[in-house]
């Protein structure tokens, strides 16, 4: 039996794709979380924490990006012509909170508050707008003879849009255990403090979504609940109840590493509960990966430069990590 090679590079975006949310949510997440933190010396703190880090952060996007042109072309047309909205916001937003990253800190006194407010707005325009798109990959995209066919405002959806409300929760919550991990005295004692609730909202919002998309979506409920699928998916649920019990008593006690570890098992399992209930359509709800695939030489001759790239960015991304490790202190400068 020959190697698949749709289902190799659907795990290779997948892979890229949660490496993103990941390691640009907690810099997102820290924009996001600027609002309710007005120190100065403080808000230098946090963007601190991500500044050696956060550009090499986005190459998991433009890998994820790259490789659905390559692999899936057909999931690529289609998502790009009935999201093209959300998605160009996204990259405005991801422009303004890169920018700002830069600007903030060279601005004069006076200057400094824009570059603060479009750190804020940049930071949640981008998740916002990521939450859009998600939401609305899960509610399906229409195709007819291989191209999108459905509504120009596809993506403004309730269900969408709350997914986007959804993910700005997630992402200040990676936020907050981030600098809960990185800081430490006050700065970690408001985190911790403003971790708790934001948790607790986003279980509501899981709750919520976990309730409503199998009500919308036939073809997902029967997905979650015939077997042998149901003993699949029933780990899930449990797993999030249980991380996120673990997360409250970490929290309790000011532990400073076990809070952002056990979010990114949330971020995990969330992920993985997205994976069951669409699989094996790239494109819900009809489309599959191998309908949506390129050629197999195509993939094949893509797949020796992966191999290639793929070390590379996983072992500078952990060195820059691992430079850049330990405790921020307010005396550090910009790096």
């Amino acid at each position: 039996m020959g190697v698949d090679l749709s289902i190799i590079w659907f795990t290779i975006i997948i892979f890229s794709t949660l490496m993103y949310i990941v390691m640009d949510g907690f810099d997102l997440g820290i924009g996001i979380l600027f609002p309710f933190n007005k120190d100065a010396v403080e808000r230098d703190m946090m963007v601190n924490t991500v500044a050696p880090v956060w550009d090499g952060n986005e190459t998991w996007l433009v890998l994820g990006g790259a490789a659905l042109y390559g692999a899936f072309p057909l999931a690529y047309a289609v998502i790009l012509d009935a999201l093209s909205v959300p998605l160009t916001v996204m990259l405005i937003g991801l422009i303004f909170r890169g920018v700002a990253f830069e600007f903030r800190f060279k601005a004069t006194p006076e200057h400094r508050p824009f570059w603060d407010k479009s750190f804020i707005v940049g930071s949640i325009v981008a998740t916002f707008s990521q939450g859009v798109v998600l939401g609305t990959i899960i509610n399906g995209l229409e195709v007819t003879n291989r191209a999108y066919s459905g509504p120009e405002l596809v993506w403004l959806t309730p269900f969408a849009l709350f997914c986007g409300l959804g993910l700005v929760v997630a992402y200040a919550l990676l936020g907050s255990t981030w600098l809960i991990m990185k800081t430490e005295k006050e700065l970690h004692r408001k985190m911790t403090r403003l971790a708790k609730p934001l948790l607790l909202t986003l279980l509501a919002i899981i709750a919520i979504v976990s309730i409503w998309t199998p009500l919308e979506h036939a073809d997902i409920m029967q997905r979650w609940f015939s077997l042998p699928n149901l003993f699949w998916f029933l780990p899930v649920p449990v797993l999030v109840l249980a991380a996120s019990w673990a997360l409250l008593r970490a929290l309790k006690r000011h532990a400073h590493y076990s809070p952002f570890l056990l979010t990114l098992a949330l971020v995990f399992l969330g992920f993985t509960g997205l994976g069951i209930s669409i699989w094996p359509n790239i494109i819900p709800p009809n489309i599959t990966i191998w309908q949506a695939a390129s050629p197999p030489q195509s993939q094949g001759f893509m797949l020796v430069g992966g191999l290639l790239i793929i070390p590379v960015i996983l072992v500078y991304t952990f060195w820059s990590y691992y430079v850049f490790r330990g405790k921020i202190t307010p005396d550090e400068g910009y790096h």
